[in-house]
């Protein structure tokens, strides 16, 4: 492989920390105006500094690898990409909610247009990059032919084709945080979150802590994947049936079929749902979220399963979140305040089949202001019996359910297998 040789224009480390050494004042963010010009646009270009209005990079957690391939010669640190023939297959929104900054803090609703509508920037020498990509895909899961087998699911050709491929929209979206915004969704001051922010990720960004001017973070995390199912226009008409799953990532089940827990199986029934609902002339959407092991991640789950599984008695469901506590201090970290932003992105207003028994995404989608007609437990059927702990446990802990929760005494008996 040839190195391509590096462009030599940068051989100082320029420092952004205080906006003195930043040089002019950077294009202003007015977060929450409906107008794209009047808001501005998001730049985290590194090729010139003086541009960036934000704090951190594009690219989300993938960005450290960006950084690696710049060290390693792979990569020009000031190429510019070439938009041609990427803009979105199908175009979403604009919708109220774009242009209430109470509404969307957590992405930039404006990210998968953005070289478009800033195209006038572009042309005064500004790196504009989306945070948000769309485009069509077919997916084929096997559980999804079996449903059809069954008679749940039809081959129509159109949204269901011959052999099993599901016909989909899909969009994947990188985190932007609107600090101000985050704050007040959590009440706290912004100066607080800044500086937790700045302080538990080892000082990574100063620029939190000495730029307020900035109001606008990318941070180094996961980002969020949609996937629709039918037609688009039918998510925001009162008049047709909307689904929705939210799923976070869980790699072991999803991928991998790990039946220690419920996350794939759910992920199809979610799925199986959208279909139907597609079918019968409405739209399905799947929120799938990187937020492994309840945002606490991959290392921390694994060592959760190792307790659980050596702990005295067994893996019991009594004691499913006090393990998990005792190993990462806290039950949850995803945080599920963020998350009705991209259903709001998406112009939802009301979700006539919600295909989740957990209380925290009810709770965040309908007190953002979305109406929630039915809530679909997963069928006692399509849960693997190493996984009746995580149910049972989530049951008794608040989770929706029309069946029967369990007492603390009943609740002790049941138990998961160990390590094999």
């Amino acid at each position: 492989m040839t190195i391509p040789k590096q462009n030599g224009a940068s051989k100082h480390i320029v420092l952004t920390s205080h906006p003195s050494s930043f040089g002019p004042k950077p294009l202003p963010i007015q977060w929450g105006t409906s107008d794209p010009m009047e808001r501005g646009p998001i730049i985290a270009t590194l090729a010139k500094q003086t541009h960036r209005n934000v704090i951190g990079t594009h690219s989300g957690s993938y960005a450290i690898y960006r950084a690696l391939a710049v060290a390693s010669g792979a990569l020009q640190s000031d190429h510019r990409a070439d938009f041609t023939n990427t803009s979105p297959i199908e175009h979403l929104g604009p919708h109220p909610s774009w242009s209430n900054p109470d509404r969307i803090v957590s992405l930039d609703p404006f990210g998968a247009i953005a070289p478009e509508v800033f195209s006038g920037y572009c042309e005064q020498g500004y790196d504009i990059r989306p945070t948000i990509a769309i485009t069509k895909a077919h997916i084929n899961m096997p559980e999804l032919l079996a449903s059809v087998e069954k008679g749940r699911l039809q081959i129509d050709g159109k949204i269901m084709k011959p052999g099993g491929d599901l016909v989909v929209t899909k969009a994947a979206i990188e985190p932007v945080w609107y600090l101000p915004g985050i704050a007040k969704r959590f009440g706290i001051k912004e100066a607080e979150l800044r500086r937790a922010l700045f302080e538990q990720t080892g000082g990574m960004f100063p620029e939190l802590v000495t730029r307020s001017d900035l109001e606008v973070f990318l941070p180094p995390i996961g980002g969020i994947t949609v996937y629709i199912v039918g037609d688009i226009a039918a998510i925001t008409d009162p008049s047709k049936p909307l689904a929705v799953r939210v799923h976070d990532e869980c790699n072991g089940s999803d991928v991998f079929g790990s039946d220690i827990c419920t996350c794939r199986p759910y992920l199809v029934h979610g799925i199986e749902v959208c279909v139907q609902t597609a079918q019968e002339g409405g739209a399905g959407v799947i929120i799938y979220s990187r937020k492994e092991g309840r945002a606490l991640g991959e290392v921390t789950k694994f060592l959760v399963y190792n307790a659980r599984k050596r702990s005295v008695g067994g893996d019991r469901a009594d004691a499913y979140f006090e393990r998990t506590e005792c190993v990462a201090g806290v039950q949850d970290m995803r945080f599920q305040e963020l998350m009705p932003d991209v259903l709001h992105w998406l112009g939802i207003t009301r979700i006539d089949r919600m295909v989740s028994m957990s209380n925290m995404k009810f709770d965040a989608i309908t007190q953002s202001g979305i109406q929630i007609v039915e809530r679909i437990a997963i069928p006692d059927d399509l849960i693997p019996q190493d996984a009746r702990v995580e149910i049972e446990a989530k049951k008794a802990a608040g989770y929706y359910t029309t069946g029967e929760v369990l007492d603390s005494d009943d609740l002790s008996e049941v138990k998961g297998r160990g390590l094999e």
